[in-house]
């Protein structure tokens, strides 16, 4: 992509357009070109230049995409980390992807000059907010006015080569350990292409970022189609269920793009109903499989909107899957055709091919894939075949339609005595009693049988029940193996910054 070509042309054809809404400002797309502009002149006087890394640590806020443009305007790499993020786990990231400068916003708790002592490479952190005059000369540091002063260009650009590494973006995954997967500029193409081939999204549409982190590709996404398609961006810098209600009916949003557990939480407000949410014309759910029972009840408040399942990982330079709109919305759950260019196929524990209506591993093939783990070429190894296949760890689904399900992570497979139990099947099930918030679904170790199932269940406001009350309704939907052997009430699931059930705490317990 060549964002200083696009910066110009949607700065011509909209001007003085709102492109970000962000809390009570406002946002044009030439005051967006200009900033960007400004950020990629500074970071040229820091000596940065093509391929060279640049951290962002910031919350969801419009310096972000600043930042992000900036970098992208130098062919530079970004290396967005999380604002979650511990002191130690951002000098890791920093020190592994070797970045000499990290746009950063102060936050209790982190030592910016620890930081900088301990990565030999970065040789300037620039402070966003209010503390950012106090650090004023101080050497290896420049608050953000006074880097932005010293940028005064406006016609920089660098050649264009898709193949120059764009970004590196730092996922556990399900593994638990943090890969830096490394994209490229072709990479930054495929969730344009993508929401292009399945939705109609024109220059009158406006998207809502409702607190995904721009750390997280799925937030770039937000970025990318803002600027692309000449929509404005609403930007939520966290998800808060009331505030997102507030903002669609205010700012008449048309597309938003969230993860189920915020669905479950917007559906158990009170005020939900409230709310007029006519201007939606696309819904998006994506990170997790969802329940049809949420989105169907999502759907009575804006009818006229498509409800989409969205899959795609940060590995497959994510969204890579959607239903076309116009599909029957009870068919939507979990199901979705890949667009051209995009080759899939479900194979066997041998790696053996299969045919429709079985369920095996997702492999996925085609110039969405990453570049690879950064500095990780055997795990590179292990995740992409020598022919170019992704190994997703998704088991998936295909009808004789080619429309593929995905049924779980392979993790999330349990063997109760020899038979298959897929987690989000059983979590699907539960979700169907009319008492029930959320629910999580994991395995645990048992010595005669291998695993056994065993529920996390979140109860809505108000509602009490029992164990005995849910096996009772289990027992007409799944078979005895399936429905769990433990459950445990509790008050909240814990989440990760996207806003998925984090199992792995589960598992930890």
């Amino acid at each position: 992509m060549d964002f200083s070509e696009l910066l110009n042309r949607q700065t011509k054809q909209y001007s003085d357009k709102t492109a970000i809404i962000f809390r009570e400002s406002r946002v044009s797309f030439k005051e967006l070109r200009d900033a960007s502009f400004k950020v990629a002149a500074g970071l040229s006087h820091l000596k940065i230049s093509r391929s060279e890394k640049v951290a962002i640590f910031l919350p969801n806020i419009p310096e972000y995409i600043f930042s992000f443009l900036g970098i992208y305007l130098l062919r530079g790499v970004s290396v967005p980390l999380d604002f979650m993020l511990t002191e130690e786990e951002i000098t890791n990231f920093i020190r592994h992807s070797e970045s000499k400068v990290l746009i950063a916003q102060e936050k209790r708790g982190i030592g910016f000059n620890n930081i900088r002592s301990k990565c030999p490479t970065l040789k300037k952190i620039i402070i966003f907010g209010q503390s950012g005059p106090a650090i004023s000369g101080k050497e290896g540091f420049l608050p953000w006015d006074g880097f932005l002063k010293e940028s005064q260009s406006s016609s920089l650009s660098a050649e264009v080569n898709e193949k120059d590494h764009s970004s590196i973006f730092y996922t556990s995954g399900s593994t638990g350990h943090p890969k830096g997967v490394l994209l490229n500029y072709g990479h930054l193409k495929n969730p344009i292409e993508c929401f292009e081939y399945f939705l109609s999204l024109t220059d009158k549409d406006v998207l809502m970022c409702a607190g995904v982190p721009f750390s997280h590709l799925g937030g770039l996404d937000h970025l990318l189609l803002m600027l692309y398609f000449g929509v404005t961006l609403v930007l939520m810098e966290r998800f808060q269920p009331l505030e997102f209600l507030k903002n669609i009916e205010k700012h008449k949003v048309t597309l938003f793009c969230i993860v189920p557990s915020m669905y479950v939480a917007v559906l158990s407000l009170k005020e939900y109903d409230k709310f007029d949410l006519s201007s939606l014309r696309y819904a998006v759910v994506f990170g997790a499989p969802s329940s049809p029972v949420l989105l169907e009840r999502f759907h009575k408040a804006c009818p006229n909107a498509y409800l989409l399942n969205g899959w795609g990982m940060t590995e497959t330079s994510a969204p890579n899957t959607y239903l076309p709109t116009g599909t029957n919305t009870k068919e939507i759950p979990n199901t979705g055709k890949f667009p051209p260019g995009t080759e899939a196929k479900l194979v066997d524990d041998k790696g053996g091919p299969l045919g429709d209506e079985k369920d095996g591993e997702l492999l996925i093939r085609g110039k969405c894939v990453m570049c690879g783990y950064y500095k990780e070429p055997e795990l590179t190894k292990q995740a992409v075949t020598k022919d170019g296949w992704l190994c997703t760890g998704d088991i998936a689904r295909r009808d004789k339609l080619g429309r593929y399900a995905i049924v779980g992570r392979k993790k999330e497979m349990i063997k109760v005595s020899g038979e298959i139990v897929f987690c989000p099947e059983v979590e699907e099930v539960i979700h169907r009693h009319p008492k029930v918030g959320e629910v999580a679904v994991i395995g645990v170790p048992d010595k005669l049988r291998g695993e056994l199932p065993k529920a996390f269940i979140v109860l809505k406001e108000g509602e009490n029940s029992s164990e005995e009350e849910l096996r009772y309704f289990l027992r007409e939907h799944l078979a005895h193996f399936k429905i769990p052997h433990y459950f445990e009430f509790t008050s909240e699931l814990p989440k990760n910054r996207v806003g998925k059930i984090d199992k792995e705490k589960l598992r930890q317990g």
